[in-house]
């Protein structure tokens, strides 16, 4: 029997601003630009259960939180401190699993199968790290159990806040059914709003559909969409023990489409991972920008180089130049962002100028 944990970490980015600033505890406080000078800028990144009492959340424009909770604590994001701390998570699940892999900053699979032989192994083992995480890093977070990662991902998001729920492989589809379409694992809410329209208002709506009719309709992710529905997921926990991706994201003080500005953030933005890089021992392959638009239309587009590269001006010129070829023309921008993929460790003695060259 397949045994695994999804271990998701409370509300992160706020948790990593107590772990420095413990008197914010137990009050609202959010991860997002203070909107009383900017006048709103930017969305919230991050709420804390206090705060979300009030109804704020993730994604939530920052002019709107500050309507609603206007004593909450404003924190601007910090995602180098982050990164910091996501490691020295990701290390201590790495200690309880047998095979590892970090799907976010503040997530990961951990494959127990072999270290727990039950239901009631797995939970203790759960329970283990979850203490540790909080004596050892202070941090709270939420773990899934189950024997596949979406019910185990599934199963994390009921365990919030801070808390441990496990789902046997005969209540899966049980457990999955009277929830709506578009919180199952992979979905989202757009395709959750293309499901609605079909009829499929819940995951047990959809598991009762004909297959054909999916396979019809989505072609190969039809057949995905019943078997996830049915709470079936043969997938593996991929081996995975390095960080995917580094980036940095900033929203402008007012909404523009001054390429210039934007090249200078986007420079400042690329010196900064390239920094990063540099203390990981990092090369890259790949360079995404993110550009989020006044309406909060988002575009991400993405260059593969031909050779690895540890320069923070080559990140700086291939992101102005995705800017330049896929930005909506005279559009303006709230936020942009840079990120670097496909990451290796520096091989042996091998000089940064060779990787650079395209070793």
């Amino acid at each position: 029997m397949r045994l695994i944990l999804l271990v998701d970490m409370d509300y992160f980015f706020v948790a990593c601003e107590e772990l420095r600033r413990p008197d914010i505890k137990g009050k609202p406080a959010v991860v997002g630009s203070d909107p009383r000078p900017t006048g709103g800028r930017g969305v919230v990144m991050t709420a804390n259960y206090p705060a979300r009492k009030f109804g704020l959340r993730s994604g939530m424009p920052l002019s709107l939180a500050y309507r609603i909770k206007k004593d909450t604590i404003y924190m601007p994001e910090d995602f180098e401190y982050y990164e910091q701390v996501s490691r020295k998570v990701m290390d201590l699940i790495k200690k309880y699993a047998d095979r590892f892999e970090q799907v976010s900053i503040d997530e990961a699979f951990a494959d127990v199968s072999v270290r727990a032989k039950s239901y009631e192994d797995a939970l203790a083992l759960a329970a283990r790290l979850k203490k540790e995480m909080k004596e050892e890093l202070g941090l709270p977070c939420s773990i899934g159990v189950s024997t596949n990662k979406l019910v185990a991902k599934m199963a994390s998001e009921d365990a919030k806040p801070n808390g441990i729920k496990l789902v046997k492989e005969a209540d899966a589809k049980e457990f999955l059914s009277g929830k709506r379409v578009g919180d199952l694992y992979g979905v989202g809410k757009k395709m959750g709003k293309v499901l609605e329209g079909f009829g499929y208002k819940t995951i047990g709506d959809l598991a009762k559909a004909n297959p054909v009719v999916l396979v019809e309709r989505f072609k190969s992710y039809g057949a995905e969409l019943h078997n996830s529905a049915n709470g079936i997921d043969e997938s593996e926990v991929q081996e995975n023990w390095e960080v995917k991706s580094i980036g940095r994201e900033r929203t402008f003080a007012r909404d523009t489409s001054d390429r210039e500005e934007v090249a200078r953030l986007f420079g400042g933005m690329s010196k900064e991972v390239g920094e990063e890089l540099g203390k990981q021992g990092l090369a890259f392959k790949v360079v995404t920008i993110k550009l989020r638009y006044a309406d909060f239309e988002e575009v991400l587009k993405s260059r593969s180089l031909t050779h690895r590269s540890v320069d923070p001006e080559e990140i700086s010129r291939v992101a102005i130049q995705l800017f330049d070829r896929y930005a909506e023309r005279g559009e303006e921008l709230r936020k942009i962002g840079v990120r670097v993929s496909n990451l290796v460790k520096y091989r042996g003695q091998k000089s940064m100028k060779e990787y650079a060259a395209g070793g």
